[in-house]
């Protein structure tokens, strides 16, 4: 893991004054750090019975979508309303300032399919709480939630117990 940690660069100030935004880039532009971190989330769930990864725009499109291919599986997006160009199921979740919105095709996701949710980063939750929110309209079933990265100073995972939760890389 510490390779990896060695290609995520902080970012100061990043998108507001007193973040230090974690930037994943130069890792997906090294190919050995790149492969790396798809093998390490991927190695997690092979064998367990995943039909779909689910993944959040936009660089949990980046990470999920190697994790399909590599475990063999189909891919469903979530995506912010306005984006989708199909029907879509939404949900509306809370920020610390205000809220948003994530949406997802109302055909993504088959009732009982057994889903894996992909990000990049878990912060404080609020988009992996959505997005599991989304899977329960369509009557998915959560196997567990990946993420490259925990800020665990945040606590996400606190607004995500009682689900299978995996992130290799933690600050």
């Amino acid at each position: 893991m510490e390779e990896l940690r060695r290609l995520i660069r902080d970012i100061p100030d990043f998108p507001k004054k007193g973040i230090i935004f974690k930037d994943i880039t130069p890792l997906l532009a090294d190919k050995d750090g790149f492969r790396a971190a798809i093998e390490v989330l991927s190695n997690r769930y092979m064998g367990s019975e995943v039909d779909k990864v689910v993944c959040v725009e936009s660089r949990g499109f980046v990470i999920g979508a190697p994790m399909a291919l590599k475990l063999g599986v189909g891919l469903a997006i979530v995506r912010k309303p306005g984006k989708l160009p199909h029907k879509t199921v939404e949900t509306t979740y809370q920020l610390e300032y205000g809220t948003d919105t994530l949406t997802m095709h109302q055909d993504a996701i088959s009732p009982g399919e057994r889903v894996l949710i992909v990000d990049d980063v878990l912060a404080t939750g609020g988009t992996a709480k959505a997005t599991i929110d989304l899977v329960k309209k369509l009557r998915g079933e959560i196997i567990g939630l990946a993420f490259l990265i925990e800020l665990t100073f945040l606590k996400g995972r606190d607004r995500l117990s009682g689900y299978e939760l995996y992130a290799p890389i933690k600050y």
